[in-house]
């Protein structure tokens, strides 16, 4: 499975910014894609996915954050409105046949895309 993801930059608060992740290549179904990010010196976190056509987001994230997936196009993309400095962080699209909603960790990975926000 290859997966590239793309659109990352900088913004200032308040701003917007659109990631997209293709899958480039894959020999397995891939029913969830999602988005993870970690900040400097942070843990890799959950930001949103979605799996068998149902979107999911996390607290920090809800109302600012769309998550959308073309299947036709094999691509998602990530809409990310109002953005804050605490949301400065390379962002990872990943993908996985089968997930636990509960805890949607994800086994493919695409290369990072840094995201920095400024104040």
């Amino acid at each position: 499975v290859q997966l590239q993801a793309s659109g990352g930059g900088k913004v200032q608060a308040g701003g917007s910014l659109t990631l997209s992740c293709t899958i480039a290549r894959t020999t397995v179904p891939l029913n969830a894609m999602g988005w993870y990010r970690q900040a400097p010196g942070k843990q890799r976190e959950l930001v949103a996915f979605t799996y068998l056509g149902r979107a999911n987001y996390a607290d920090f994230v809800k109302g600012r954050f769309t998550i959308s997936r073309d299947n036709a196009k094999n691509t998602m993309t990530l809409q990310m409105n109002n953005l804050e400095p605490d949301d400065t962080a390379v962002y990872y699209c990943a993908a996985d046949s089968v997930v636990v909603q509960q805890n949607p960790w994800m086994e493919y990975w695409g290369k990072g895309t840094l995201v920095t926000v400024s104040s």
